[in-house]
């Protein structure tokens, strides 16, 4: 019996390598679940959702010209509610950020912000100084980077 794309099948885990799994479909046919189709979260280790010999329930979604066929595992599961949850990043780890409180602005203050308000004098002559160090850097690194060899 041929498969058809769209339709869910039942099938067994026959293999199972690092990109995907191999399945035996209950129709005869064999086909591959790649690892993003395996879970409708982020999986690094397949290992953790699938094992040889489990039993799974796989749709069918695409036969290649040389009858290679595509399956999902995650497509045969409930639909997650989407909801878009609002991430930090705390130095290469994301995590969940809080809830900001009412009647705050949705963007996070810098930590070197004064803790009273600052003047509009203030303000320009931080950014005067900060664009001074700035230039003085890019001027020191193109300096060093020509190759002088000395006065010429």
């Amino acid at each position: 019996m041929q498969s058809k794309i769209g339709e869910i099948y039942e099938g067994k885990v026959t293999g199972v390598t690092n990109f995907g799994a191999f399945v035996k479909l209950s129709n005869g046919e064999s086909g591959m679940v790649h690892i993003s189709e395996v879970a409708s979260v982020y999986v690094k280790d397949i290992h953790d959702f699938i094992s040889e010999g489990q039993d799974v329930k796989v749709k069918v979604l695409a036969i290649n010209e040389n009858n290679k066929i595509s399956l999902s595992i995650k497509q045969t599961q409930p639909a997650q509610p989407k909801s878009a949850p609002k991430f930090q990043n705390d130095g290469g780890n994301f995590k969940k950020r809080p809830p900001r409180p009412a009647g705050q602005p949705d963007f996070q203050k810098r930590a070197a912000a004064p803790a009273g308000p600052m003047s509009f004098e203030d303000m320009m002559s931080k950014f005067k100084a900060d664009s001074e160090e700035k230039m003085s850097d890019l001027k020191r690194f193109t300096d060093t980077s020509r190759g002088r060899r000395g006065n010429r």
